[in-house]
């Protein structure tokens, strides 16, 4: 397959590699939860997550979707998704808290574990992070969608996708105009912040969801495997993952 140019054309090589169901996204939590997804079930999450930000709430070019969430596997899923819809990914700052208080009136779309911090926000999807959640564990405020339960009804390869506009807005940090970054510069950062050799299996412990989507876009950029591990795991651990995982790359 060609080099890819695009989050799109990421999504494609996820099952167009020679052994689709080999491990790309590995993800440990200080919970002892480790959940493995080969290429092939990862693309169908990306896929579904697609589908129902098209469908849902018409996601594409412009399309500014918060993900208020931390830096896990879930997060991955859901930034690709939005690439893959064309749309624009926007991360809280690191330290800047209660972007809910705020409503964030620069988001069309709000992806969260916490739901109702954004009231009356018109387009408000219900993360949970266990890996076998069926439903969002508690009761949601009307009109949220429920991330877990809907996500299951949709298709599990992309339907209708608007055209890619590679110029228009891929990632931006809430409150900062300088940190922007559009489609056709989105994998030159993601290659930035991975910064690893093709096909290397990488340890990432990131304190941060920018760290966590933009370098797994970038490893999976370029054939190779993510290790995402929960930060607060600590050295010692995240050392005795990348030894039973067999890393070959680790991203500090």
């Amino acid at each position: 397959m060609p080099h890819p140019t695009s989050a799109r054309d990421v999504l494609t090589s996820l099952t167009a590699v020679d052994v689709p169901s080999a491990p790309r996204l590995t993800w440990y939590a200080g919970d002892a939860e480790r959940v493995e997804l080969s290429g092939r079930v990862l693309a169908t999450w990306v896929s579904k997550a697609t589908n129902l930000l098209v469908e849902l709430t018409d996601a594409g070019p412009g399309t500014r979707v918060l993900l208020d969430l931390p830096p896990h596997w879930r997060a991955v899923v859901w930034a690709l998704a939005t690439w893959t819809a064309g749309g624009c990914v926007v991360l809280p700052h690191e330290e800047g808290a209660d972007t809910g208080e705020r409503g964030h009136p620069g988001a069309d779309v709000v992806v969260t574990t916490r739901p109702s911090a954004y009231p009356g926000h018109p387009e408000v999807v219900a993360v949970a992070l266990p890996a076998l959640a069926m439903a969002f564990d508690a009761d949601l405020p009307p009109g949220v969608t429920d991330g877990a339960a809907e996500l299951m009804s949709f298709g599990d390869s992309p339907g209708y996708l608007p055209p890619l506009d590679p110029s228009a807005p891929a990632l931006a940090l809430s409150s900062s105009g300088d940190d922007g970054v559009a489609h056709d510069g989105l994998l030159a950062a993601a290659s930035e912040a991975a910064g690893s050799d093709s096909g290397a299996r990488v340890l990432l412990a990131p304190t941060d969801a920018r760290a966590a989507v933009l370098g797994t876009l970038g490893v999976l950029a370029t054939g190779g495997s993510v290790v995402l591990a929960e930060a607060a795991l600590g050295a010692d651990m995240q050392s005795d993952i990348a030894r039973a995982e067999r890393v070959t790359a680790i991203l500090t």
